[in-house]
């Protein structure tokens, strides 16, 4: 009888969804060449080659990827054991990994970590400020376990199979402009369309901010936006409409409440919504995740959006 090894196994797992041993081992800490060892260890396991020489670096045969697919059930079938044996216990102990985009890191998820410091002491919780495109691969391979991602109107993001959506709130989007701009008379909505000679501030390209505001621009304008400042955080997006003269659509959870150098206003052809997602995997979750998720919603139930 074969007896695998669960680590080599999510070694394995990692190699299939990330390419090179480099990827594994940054996402992992390890190095490439402990990597490399603990699969050739994998090999000699089960008894079959699972790697070949591919140019420079190393490709899974078709053992390897026989072998990976199995190791996705295994995987799975221990973490909701595991998650089975602490919840009979009733002991909420542990550790949760969690990732989110920074206003979600900054509104939901700081909050929830001090809630859980003084209700769940026990419990060790990590924070990452991570956009949901970097973060699905580690949520589904169980190196994070819980993600708060946004998707906007008009823009939905995938569900792959493996992983749970949960809505967490839905907030209006805003134009945001410098407050000496021609267009922010008090009270009155600003239309897309007459903002076609304005420098835009948007996220990295290939963010779903960043293709929402361009998508936007196409759809209620016409136009493509002079987007010449890029950055995912949205401090560094205000910053820029307050110095820089720059323009931006941003959702309320990012925007503060007063700052007479900016001027907050509606969008005047439509309304426009960000949702925010908790995105979790799509096993039993453990107790120390479920008080996690607990306090994050009950901070957006105290958020004044």
């Amino acid at each position: 009888m074969i007896e695998l090894d669960l680590r080599r196994l999510r070694f394995l797992r990692e190699f299939e969804e990330r390419g090179t041993l480099a990827a594994v081992a940054a996402a992992l800490g390890y190095s490439p060449s402990t990597i490399s060892q603990q699969l050739a260890l994998l090999e000699k396991e089960v008894g079959a080659r699972l790697l070949d020489k591919a140019g420079r670096g190393v490709r899974l045969t078709d053992a390897g990827h026989l072998l990976a697919q199995h190791a996705r059930v295994l995987l799975s079938a221990a973490e909701a054991a595991e998650a089975d044996l602490a919840a009979l216990s009733g002991d909420i102990r542990g550790t949760v990994r969690a990732g989110g985009l920074q206003s979600a890191a900054r509104r939901l998820l700081i909050p929830a970590v001090a809630r859980m410091k003084a209700d769940h002491p026990q419990v060790r919780v990590e924070i990452f400020e991570l956009e949901l495109e970097q973060s699905l691969p580690g949520l589904r391979l169980g190196a994070v376990d819980l993600v708060i991602g946004d998707e906007y109107d008009s823009h939905p993001r995938p569900r792959p199979a493996g992983l749970r959506f949960m809505l967490l709130l839905e907030e209006h989007l805003k134009i945001v402009l410098p407050a000496a701009h021609p267009l922010a008379r008090p009270g009155r909505p600003v239309a897309v369309t007459d903002l076609r000679s304005d420098i835009w501030a948007a996220s990295a390209e290939g963010t779903g901010q960043h293709a929402m505001v361009v998508g936007t621009c196409r759809a209620l304008g016409g136009y493509e936006p002079d987007l010449r400042h890029r950055s995912n955080d949205a401090d560094v997006q205000l910053e820029l409409v307050r110095a820089a003269t720059a323009v931006a659509l941003l959702p309320a959870l990012t925007l503060p409440s007063d700052d007479p150098a900016l001027a907050i206003r509606d969008i005047a052809e439509t309304t426009l919504k960000r949702r925010l997602v908790a995105v979790t995997r799509d096993t039993p979750p453990t107790p120390a995740l479920t008080a996690l998720l607990t306090a994050v919603t009950d901070q957006v139930h105290k958020l004044d959006l």
